[in-house]
């Protein structure tokens, strides 16, 4: 029985044996299965980490923080979660999503529509068969545009010298061990370690903190440190109110911690951590890397806020649009007039778009362009970046500078500036900085104090360095600035070294709750009892008090004595200083009161000077700050805000108040009154606000790269004075460009004046090719700019013949020349800065300028006409004589025209003949080669031209200065008109 169920169990198994076959893994392979699957799981587990938004965070116990990132709080992340995590979240640093390439920002100068004008000019040559006019235009066109886009290109160079946009390096738990790494390789999760002087390198939330101050004023604004604690927060509040949470950017001043229960060594791969010591740094975890921290919100706002067109821009804009229909002008009525005459309309068409593409000054961008790089250059030496060309002259019609406060109208270095002791002395200090430069005077004898020859000023400031933890090296401070400050004071009266006489036994920290901190200290020269030195807020210090000091010795604190410190202590905070009171004593029950120390972060040098100077001219002067109302108020008047008449706005305020009062908000409430906004800030807060702004200028020692990445300008040496001599380099500039402006289209109508009535009266061609083409070389600059016109052969009579005038005005409009060029490099006149700020609707062609054009255009053609009449034979005929001397007054003509344009307003005589070098050489270069070309014979014969008298060149001279003459005296009469008005409107008034 047992065989035949044997047999059928056989039968079973080699029917089983059919199916597929399993065989045993070896146990190599089944660890390989199994970890497989579990890395694969893990994989998925890390896809699973996202960034924690800082007031999510700050809520989370460090279990939570743990479980959320997946992170063992004393070894920190593996390798492993490290690069899954890098997958998801990327490396931690910035990419501007707009950031063009080379090519797209060279095509984009070409956008400027008097640009678009003249490569529509050059089209037109071309279907017209004029192709070397279309090169000549093409050619100008380039060097607009290439001189444009390397400038630019440069100050962008220039500014990725100044930015670095995350912290290079940062200390970091991996695996245990504490490791040096760049901070771009941070992930979410990782165990960041901090200490004293470190940038924060990502958003941390802080898990093992002592007294941690970290400076966040570029996030906030606020020039005092925030303390900071690694216990979880409950209430709801604003980025600026989490006191667990430390953002990328800022800055540690000072702070005590664990990074973990154990010490370090060195070893291969980093620190390797042993239990049982601590370590003086800070923990945290990342809970934001890259564009998920606060630092990169702000940079994906600033990346959506528009730049808006500045006002050069919109005023070239508008001229091309004017001298298009000028051209469209021009077409139809030398069509219209051929028509009246009976002539081919194909033939005037064809002439017509000639003289249009001659009126187009193909020479304004250049000289527009060569005028701004020039103002740029002069700026880059005032140490001055600029990055974009048309921000130089945008300056010149800003009429609303906001500033903010810290840092760029304050030198955001804590410093004490007054003194109040116990038994009422009172005493200034000068100086600003982590620094012993300056002095101590009482006050109203302005007698100078040195260590302790004023013993009541001399305890205070001994308390005051010795209850103390910061120290100052080269001119920075390590640790609070508000303890710099105390230190620097005692360089001041030589007590630096104080501190060293005493031995510590005992501190007890500053907390938000008690508002002092105090030092238990013994002599280490006298044999005498342990004594304890004190400071803090008023209120609380004087309640360890039963003395106050009088003149080194100890009398009863009296509530009248109290009253009179407290008396002091409001005098000192409502003008804006941080208010420390300081006390000494054997027993913190029995301490002597010793005085009173006011603190502030004081305006940088020369602000008040270049705020005074900018408001004489014009400008409305604002400063926007996250500080105590107070405090902002005593900064206004310290450097004569609005001439000492401050009107301020507290939060609560700003968050009720109209559009119509209002930094971005302000910022934006100001352009859409019309006001042209350049706004200064260097945090990271300031970024959205400078993008914004008209003008956006960052610092660029203090300022973030936020701030930079987001400005138009940089102040490199952080200097605000520079804004004043940005603001009159571009009211120079715009000067400068109306200059040239008036120049150029005087001679264009001028020119095309001259070829229209030759043509309608049938008069001889006053000019030959060779002459026109030596005043191309001579006012235009490079030769050959303008040949393809000599093949113009229509004439508005039955005869076909070349139209040199015609020739000649193209060429003359067409490059941008010596003389024309040298107009756009008058230097800044000194009176600019006093003008008011030009009005941002006032067009480049004004009626003045008009004016002042057809004025100068009317003496040059009569001028020209004259001679060429007054030389012309009987017949009519055209010799040599009579283009020589039409050649000659033209030329003339033109240089006169040129010195009388180098200003609007002023005389001569008033900006001087030599200011402008470059002008003169260019003029006398000039009046050389015409010499050259009349007088000597190998030229006669090329130029055909005959020698003239002395009479013939001072009737010329004489007749040519009249254009001169005549828009002088214009000058003179404007002025005496103006002074009249200013004469009547104080009657007026009255």
């Amino acid at each position: 029985m047992f065989e035949g169920r044997f047999s059928k169990l056989l039968q079973k198994l080699a029917f089983w044996g059919s199916s597929p076959k399993y065989e045993l893994l070896a146990k190599g392979e089944l660890e390989t299965l199994i970890d497989g699957q579990n890395e694969s799981k893990a994989i998925e587990k890390e896809k699973t980490v996202v960034a924690l938004a800082p007031k999510e965070a700050s809520k989370c116990h460090r279990e939570d923080l743990a479980k959320a990132f997946y992170v063992d709080l004393q070894n920190g992340l593996s390798e492993f979660s490290v690069t899954q995590r890098r997958l998801v979240h990327g490396w931690n640093e910035f990419v501007a999503d707009n950031t063009e390439p080379v090519w797209k920002k060279y095509l984009d100068q070409f956008k400027n529509p008097l640009i678009l004008l003249l490569l529509a000019s050059a089209l037109v040559s071309v279907l017209t068969k004029k192709y070397e006019d279309a090169i000549s235009i093409a050619v100008a066109v380039l060097i607009v545009v290439t001189v444009a886009f390397i400038q630019e290109y440069r100050s962008e160079k220039s500014l990725e010298e100044l930015t670095k946009l995350v912290p290079p390096e940062c200390s970091c738990i991996r695996e245990g061990k504490l490791q040096h790494l760049l901070a771009r390789d941070l992930v979410p999760g990782d165990i960041v370690s901090l200490s004293i002087g470190d940038r924060i390198p990502a958003d941390i939330r802080l898990t093992e903190v002592t007294d941690l101050l970290v400076d966040e004023s570029s996030f906030t604004g606020e020039a005092e440190p925030s303390s900071k604690t690694d216990t979880p927060l409950t209430g709801e509040g604003d980025l600026a109110t989490l006191s667990n949470i430390v953002f990328m950017g800022t800055l540690v001043q000072c702070g005590k911690g664990q990074v973990s229960p154990g010490p370090w060594r060195p070893s291969p791969v980093g620190l390797q951590l042993r239990p049982h010591t601590s370590l003086s740094w800070t923990q945290g975890v990342v809970i934001g890397t890259g564009e998920k921290s606060q630092f990169g919100e702000v940079f994906k706002m600033m990346q959506a806020e528009e730049t808006p067109k500045t006002p050069l821009q919109k005023s070239m804009d508008k001229l091309g649009k004017q001298l298009t229909l000028f051209s469209f002008g021009i077409i139809g009525l030398i069509m219209f007039t051929g028509w009246l005459q009976g002539k081919h309309l194909l033939s005037m068409f064809t002439i017509g778009v000639s003289l249009a593409v001659a009126a187009i000054p193909e020479g304004l961008p250049i000289v527009v362009t060569v005028t701004l790089v020039l103002g740029v250059l002069r700026m880059a030496r005032k140490r001055v970046i600029v990055k974009k060309l048309p921000i130089v002259e945008t300056l010149g019609c800003c009429n609303v500078i906001c500033s903010d406060k810290t840092g760029t109208l304050t030198a955001n270095e804590m410093t004490v500036t007054q003194l109040v002791t116990s038994d009422g002395l009172h005493a200034e200090v000068s100086g600003v900085g982590y620094n012993g430069n300056g002095t101590v005077c009482l006050l109203p004898s302005k007698e100078v104090i040195k260590q302790f020859s004023n013993v009541s000023v001399g305890k205070l400031v001994e308390a005051g360095c010795v209850a103390n933890n910061a120290i100052i090296r080269k001119n920075a401070v390590m640790g609070q600035p508000t303890e710099g400050a105390l230190v620097a004071l005692a360089m001041k009266m030589d007590l630096g070294d104080i501190k060293d006489s005493y031995v510590r036994k005992k501190e007890i920290p500053f907390s938000s709750e008690q508002k002092w901190m105090a030092v238990q200290c013994s002599s280490k020269n006298e044999e005498r009892e342990d004594m304890y030195f004190m400071k803090g807020a008023f209120e609380e210090v004087i309640r360890y008090c039963t003395t106050y000091n009088h003149g080194g010795i100890p009398l009863p604190l009296t509530p009248q004595q109290r009253a009179f410190c407290q008396q002091e202590e409001k005098k000192m905070g409502s003008l804006g200083l941080r208010v420390l009171a300081l006390a000494s004593g054997p027993e913190l029950g029995k301490l002597t009161f010793l005085g009173l120390i006011g603190i502030i972060d004081p305006p940088r040098a020369g602000v008040k000077e270049a705020v005074q100077v900018l408001s004489e001219s014009g400008l409305s002067v604002k400063m926007i700050t996250g500080d105590a109302l107070e405090t902002a108020l005593a900064i206004g008047r310290n450097i004569s805000l609005c001439n000492g008449k401050l009107s301020a706005m507290s939060g609560e305020e700003v968050e009720n108040a109209e559009q119509s009062e209002l930094a971005e908000r302000v910022g934006k409430a100001l352009q859409e009154t019309g006001a042209i906004v350049a706004m200064t800030g260097d945090g990271v807060n300031d970024a959205v606000a400078l993008k914004s702004a008209d003008i956006g200028i960052a610092m660029g020692q203090t300022g973030t790269d936020v701030s930079k990445e987001a400005a138009s300008m940089i102040l490199v040496d952080d200097d605000f004075s520079a804004v004043m001599n940005a603001v009159e380099e571009g009211k120079g500039i715009f000067h400068n460009i109306k200059n040239f402006v008036r120049f150029q289209l005087s001679t264009s109508i001028s020119a095309l004046s001259l070829i229209t009535l030759s043509t309608v009266c049938n008069l001889p061609n006053p000019l030959n090719a060779m002459q026109i083409l030596w005043i191309n070389i001579i006012m235009d600059g490079p030769p050959a700019q303008r040949p393809s016109t000599w093949t113009l052969e229509h004439h508005f009579s039955v005869t076909l013949c070349v139209r040199p005038l015609h020739v000649f005005s193209v060429v003359y409009l067409k490059a941008s020349g010596f003389v024309p060029s040298s107009l756009g490099v008058e230097p800044v006149d000194k009176d600019t800065l006093r003008q008011p700020p030009r009005n941002v609707k006032d067009q480049i062609l004004s009626r003045a300028l008009v004016l002042r054009i057809l004025l100068s255009a009317t003496a040059i053609i009569s001028g020209t006409l004259f001679i060429f009449w007054k030389e012309m034979p009987e017949d009519r005929a055209s010799t040599p004589r009579t283009t020589t001397m039409a050649f000659t007054c033209f030329v003339l003509f033109d240089l006169f025209n040129a010195l009388t344009c180098r200003s609007q307003t002023k005389l001569i005589f008033e900006i001087g003949f030599l200011r402008n070098r470059t002008f003169l050489y260019s003029v006398l270069g000039s009046i050389l080669g015409q010499l050259a070309v009349i007088y000597t014979p190998p030229l006669q014969r090329v130029f055909q031209t005959e020698s003239l008298g002395a009479l013939d060149l001072l009737l010329l001279t004489g007749l040519a200065s009249s254009v001169f003459i005549l828009s002088e005296f214009f000058k003179l009469c404007e002025k005496f008109c103006c002074k009249a008005q200013k004469a009547q409107t104080p009657q007026e008034d009255v």
